[in-house]
């Protein structure tokens, strides 16, 4: 018997079980502490009311032998993914059902979509950028062998920095698989259409597939793409998953979908029918109670619930980001997305700078580093809590630093 040698490639611990263990530590030692946590992107929101109300009719559904349900088909039950299909037309979007394929999280699909793949592929990855794509693929065997400056050589690395404002930039070598994701996490920044359709153009003209996370696509309120496919030749070359989570609460419930258009092709393959299969084996569906849940997402009462719960992380996105900018720090995102990424003051690391929040702020963040090696000096910060706890928060960070502050930009 051998092990999957790939796994002791990877760190001990997943970035977030890291954070968690370094605050259950300082809690056991400080048991009186107050910490706010902003830190690991959890919501705080209560699920839509329209969703409670239809999985409770769900639940009843489910009492009754005449109305009982068992396994979903293979791509799911069809009225959430009409549903699904007829929020994708009113961006302009035109999909098939077996287009749709439903999930228990996107966080699963970007690291499963791998399984459809060749080891052989060449990956390109922002830096930094979501953990979840690098450890799955190193997982995959696709990363080679880790190098001292903390990237793997067989990654592609996309230049994604503040000189491009954290917008990732077109390789000079080929590429296999891209993930992108807009709104980012962790840095909150969107792609806007010329650059998406600069990146569809490429991926075509190479035979590339773009992996494209859109978890947090209804938080962009400015005149932006939603979805990939509003630009012209997405559906050739591009996989997009987006999820029920951040958006109406599903963090607890888990929902998600993942399309990928019949168009997309390798070679004689269609990735459609790949997908299909991979699913139809390692997934059962998708519970008939969290499916009704999110289907009253797209009722108009739904809508409306999930917009305000929307705004409500936005607010508080805003809150931090106005709060860092007063004390001086600099920022990215908190428009479009309830990330708030910002520059770790003069002489910090993005540990040093998590060390010192939970310590002298009793303040949870994400070291930016944990998001890869161009995220050292950088640090994450987000909008999902209460709007009380996030003012908190706001002036304990600036009371540890004051007036250290401006001595330290």
């Amino acid at each position: 018997m051998k092990i999957n040698e790939n796994f002791a490639k990877l760190q001990s611990s997943y970035l977030f079980s890291t954070i968690g263990k370094k605050v259950r530590e300082y809690q056991a030692a400080h048991p009186a502490a107050e910490i706010i946590r902003l830190g690991i992107g959890d919501v705080t929101r209560p699920l839509p009311a329209a969703s409670i109300a239809a999985m409770h009719a769900a639940v009843e559904e489910m009492a009754h032998a005449e109305t009982f349900k068992g396994y979903p088909t293979d791509i799911g039950i069809t009225f959430l993914e009409e549903a699904i299909r007829a929020d994708y037309a009113l961006h302009g979007v035109a999909l098939d059902l077996d287009e749709i394929f439903l999930s228990d999280g996107a966080k699963s699909d970007t690291g499963n979509i791998g399984d459809i793949f060749d080891s052989a592929n060449t990956v390109a990855v922002c830096d930094p950028i979501y953990p979840v794509y690098v450890d799955t693929n190193v997982m995959a065997g696709r990363a080679g062998e880790l190098l001292p400056d903390g990237h793997w050589n067989r990654f592609v690395y996309l230049d994604c920095t503040a000189a491009t404002g954290f917008i990732p930039q077109l390789p000079t070598q080929h590429a296999d698989l891209v993930y992108l994701c807009s709104p980012n996490n962790p840095t909150g920044t969107a792609m806007n259409a010329a650059q998406l359709q600069a990146w569809v153009d490429w991926a075509n003209n190479n035979g590339t597939v773009l992996l494209f996370d859109g978890a947090y696509e209804a938080y962009i309120t400015e005149d932006l793409p939603r979805s990939i496919y509003e630009i012209p030749g997405a559906q050739t070359c591009a996989i997009e998953f987006r999820s029920f989570s951040k958006t109406a609460g599903f963090t607890g419930v888990r929902c998600a979908y993942t399309v990928v258009p019949k168009a997309l092709k390798a070679g004689a393959s269609h990735l459609n029918a790949l997908w299909a299969r991979r699913q139809a084996t390692k997934f059962n569906g998708v519970s008939y109670i969290t499916q009704r849940g999110a289907e009253a997402t797209f009722t108009p009462a739904g809508r409306a619930q999930v917009r305000e719960t929307i705004a409500y992380y936005l607010a508080n996105a805003g809150v931090i980001k106005a709060g860092l900018e007063s004390a001086g720090f600099q920022t990215w995102g908190g428009v479009n997305s309830p990330y708030v990424w910002l520059k770790a003051p003069a002489g910090l690391g993005s540990w040093e700078l998590f060390d010192l929040l939970l310590n002298e702020a009793q303040v949870v963040g994400t070291p930016g580093s944990g998001f890869g090696p161009a995220g050292e000096g950088y640090f994450r910060l987000t909008g999902f809590g209460t709007a009380e706890k996030t003012k908190q928060a706001v002036q304990r960070v600036l009371a540890a630093f004051s007036p250290a502050v401006p001595q330290r930009f």
